[in-house]
Order: structure tokens, then sequence, then C-alpha cells
């Protein structure tokens, strides 16, 4: 009895079980890395991601839960782009979404006494457009064909067509509505 209680409280065991909560953030790096796509989509996949045909995701992704990520058909994701599908990421067919971009779907809410957590689903549809290194926040809807600009933070919902910069503030212009032009940019 004496000698499991001393395992119990050694040093050895606090740290194994510290690393026991980080392995899932250990093994997505891990898969993350590999250097064949098909590979990563194949472990993204059992790990519970639904990811359509034609998906690219570059080496150096996080992804935070895959089993809230749901991609669709024919999506393309740069290197250094963080995915957090803790609440449910859901991206819809064609979307380009640049490197270093980060859509979060959980965050801490900074007028609680505790600091507890809040969020909700993020969704982006169709042909939309995530420059570098922009900043979606928890429950935004990106609509289709919406352009979000390098640097921008995205707080409220981008309309359809719409080209969002800024500190999330929507700007007047629009992209071409027509078809035949998202046919185009594949």
């Amino acid at each position: 009895m004496g000698f499991k209680l001393f395992i119990l409280n050694s040093w050895f065991y606090k740290d194994f079980l510290k690393w026991k909560r980080s392995w899932p953030w250990i093994s997505m790096n891990i898969i993350m890395s590999f250097p064949s796509r098909h590979l990563r989509l194949f472990f993204l996949r059992r790990k519970g991601a639904t990811i359509a045909k034609n998906v690219s995701i570059c080496r150096g992704v996080e992804i935070r839960n895959p089993k809230g990520l749901v991609i669709g058909e024919g999506c393309a994701i740069g290197p250094g782009v963080t995915l957090d599908a803790r609440k449910g990421l859901k991206l819809g067919n064609n979307v380009t979404i640049a490197k270093d971009a980060i859509i979060w779907t959980l965050h801490h809410e900074m007028n609680s006494t505790d600091f507890h957590t809040i969020g909700a689903e993020t969704i982006i549809e169709d042909y939309a457009w995530i420059c570098s290194r922009s900043v979606l926040l928890p429950g935004v809807h990106v609509g289709r064909g919406a352009v979000i600009a390098s640097g921008a933070v995205l707080t409220k919902n981008a309309d359809d067509q719409s080209i969002m910069g800024g500190g999330a503030r929507k700007e007047d212009w629009r992209t071409q509505t027509d078809e035949v032009y998202l046919r185009s940019f594949l």
C-alpha cells in the first residue's frame, strides 16, 4: 500500500498524467507533419473528421478536435492555419484558407469571474476565401463567395459575395456575382 501511494504521488506519475492529457494534441501535430497529404487526410478521417474528395491540407496545420470538422469538396488549406472545431466547423465546397489564418469556435468569456469558455459553430460557405493572417471568431457565418481580407478580425457574419477587411468592419465592395466567375476560380 505504501509503495502504491508513493507511485501515485511521484513526479513521474504526475508528469505521465500531464503527458496523457496532452496526447491528443501531440498526436495531431505528428499527423499534420506527415509529408503525404493522403496520409494526413486518412488519419484525420480516422480521428472523426468528415472530409470530401480533392481536399488539400498543407503540412503544419493545427486542428483542434477533428470530430467536429466537416470539409467540403475541393478545399485548400494553407500551412500554419489553425482550425478549431471543438464546437463545430463546417467548410463548404471550394473554400480556400490561406497561410496562418485562424478560425476559432471556442474562447474564454472575458467578463466572467471564473473565465469560463463560450463558443458556437462556425460555418464557411462555398467559394469563400479566407486570406492570410485573418482571424474568425466563434459563431461567424461566412457567406458564399465572400472574401475575408488579410489581417481582418471577423466578429460578425459576412454576407454572400462581400469583402470584409480591417478590424471586423464591412467594406462596401462586392465580388462579382456571376456564377461563371466563381467556377473559373477553380
